[in-house]
């Protein structure tokens, strides 16, 4: 079963995300909330809504175009900053999160991510050490990542980067600064 997110449902149904959000406050569309107050619309909500109204069949084709980001970081408010900020941005990506260096490498393989945010300091496997076994391994080499820390001084991004991170941001988050580079770095 497929979910969308706001901007996601809005590119199926091709309508504005405000459109979408007015179908969910006067209750014609029914939709999920996420942990931290995020709504989700089932697609098979989406289409009994569109054929009810007769409005045309959503929209497959920009599906395999949503770009996929997996947000690491053991700390639960700095991960959910970071999905709050890329959801509302325009590109409606597909956002996964993980709890450790341990989660994050179960994730990459699952999720199959574009692009990963990536704290340093973690329990577990650090950052340094996932970010240089995406890096070395052929299959996975070509995901992009981009490093958060609060430790960020030039010896641990000099480090990062030579393990393979495409960018390097310091703690507190410089939220308008990633959103670029997240557009950056995918291309878009």
């Amino acid at each position: 079963m497929k979910i969308f997110t706001i901007s996601q449902a809005s590119k199926y149904c091709k309508v504005t995300p405000e459109k979408i959000i007015a179908w969910i406050e006067n209750g014609s569309i029914l939709t999920d909330t996420t942990t931290g107050g995020h709504r989700r619309i089932k697609r098979d909500e989406l289409d009994h809504y569109l054929k009810e109204q007769n409005l045309p069949a959503g929209d497959y084709s920009f599906i395999d175009s949503i770009k996929k980001i997996l947000v690491v970081d053991d700390d639960k408010i700095v991960v959910e900053t970071i999905v709050q900020a890329l959801e509302e941005d325009e590109h409606g990506y597909d956002l996964m999160s993980a709890a450790d260096g341990f989660e994050a490498e179960l994730q990459e393989k699952h999720f199959k991510p574009d692009l990963m945010i990536l704290d340093i300091k973690m329990p577990d496997i650090n950052g340094y050490e996932v970010c240089k076994k995406i890096k070395s391994d052929p299959e996975t080499k070509e995901i992009k990542i981009i490093i958060l820390s609060a430790y960020l001084d030039d010896d641990n991004k000099k480090q990062m980067m030579e393990n393979g991170a495409d960018a390097c941001f310091s703690k507190p988050l410089p939220l308008p600064n990633l959103k670029q580079q997240v557009v950056k770095l995918l291309g878009l």
